[in-house]
């Protein structure tokens, strides 16, 4: 009985933990002898962030698509990580919103265990490790931002664990667009309403340049000691009215043949068996 039981638990020590990559060396083969292998759906996001005098101010639009076809007019890309920490995701919606969720649940499990408020680089190597870990399989691209002891920090985070601090960031299908706004207006020592009218007209750029972004611009200010959440900040798509009237009156489509539905009340049992299942 005992030796069950060791054998047992060698077997799930020599079990691979989280994903796997056994497949990667199998789908390369086929690639070169010819096959057609399935690709991946284009994501379209805009975000960004820009710090300012007292704090930081981020941006997204509320656009989720699938490819070619617009899944959700209202999704939310800003993502709760600390009560003075919050990411905007690009990316995998799923991906995005989980990987925030555990980062979110770790940095509040090492503020019960020290007793103090999370700092914003805690939140980003916790990410970055998370998702060099995976090299790129987990598809988020984090813009991370937030107040801490050490005053507004704002940081991009990679797929693949790459990061980058900058003053002013954008990332997504609608950040080429939404950086052209940040060069051109940005400056050092913004006060609050500067900043968020300039997030406002850099995700409203990528918006109207981006197919993938559209719909609403969220913003969220993140001050030292506070959080102020606009959603919407502005509505840059709004959804037109029909040109005509589209309903017709009964009849207007010939019936050609029906069939009358036997409801299961009304069947009778004829014959009846019962079989073992061995």
């Amino acid at each position: 009985m005992a030796s069950v039981a060791v054998e047992n638990f060698l077997k799930e020590e020599q079990e691979p933990k989280g994903f796997s990559f056994e497949n990667c060396r199998r789908n390369a083969f086929m690639a070169k002898q010819g096959a057609e292998m399935p690709k991946a759906r284009k994501t379209g996001t805009t975000i960004c962030g820009v710090i300012y005098s007292d704090g930081v101010v981020l941006g997204a639009d509320t656009r989720a698509t699938g490819g070619s076809i617009v899944c959700d007019l209202n999704c939310e890309k800003i993502h709760y990580i600390a009560d003075n920490i919050y990411c905007c995701g690009a990316g995998t919606a799923a991906d995005t919103e989980f990987t925030s969720k555990m980062i979110s649940s770790k940095m509040e499990l090492l503020k019960l265990r020290t007793g103090r408020e999370g700092r914003v680089v805690s939140a980003l190597r916790m990410l970055k490790q998370y998702l060099f870990r995976y090299q790129g399989y987990i598809s988020a691209a984090l813009v991370l931002g937030g107040v801490d002891v050490n005053g507004p920090a704002l940081y991009t985070v990679y797929p693949h664990g790459s990061t980058d601090k900058l003053p002013y960031v954008t990332m997504g299908s609608g950040s080429l667009a939404a950086m052209s706004v940040f060069e051109d207006g940005f400056k050092m020592g913004m006060n609050e309403e500067e900043a968020k009218n300039l997030v406002f007209h850099a995700i409203r750029a990528g918006i109207v340049n981006d197919l993938g972004s559209g719909s609403n611009v969220d913003i969220t200010v993140i001050r030292k000691g506070n959080v102020e959440v606009f959603r919407p900040y502005q509505i840059v798509c709004k959804k037109s009215e029909r040109a005509g009237d589209y309903t017709f009156p009964i009849g207007t489509t010939v019936v050609t043949s029906s069939t009358e539905m036997v409801p299961f009340s009304a069947l009778t049992v004829t014959d009846e068996e019962v079989m073992e299942i061995s």
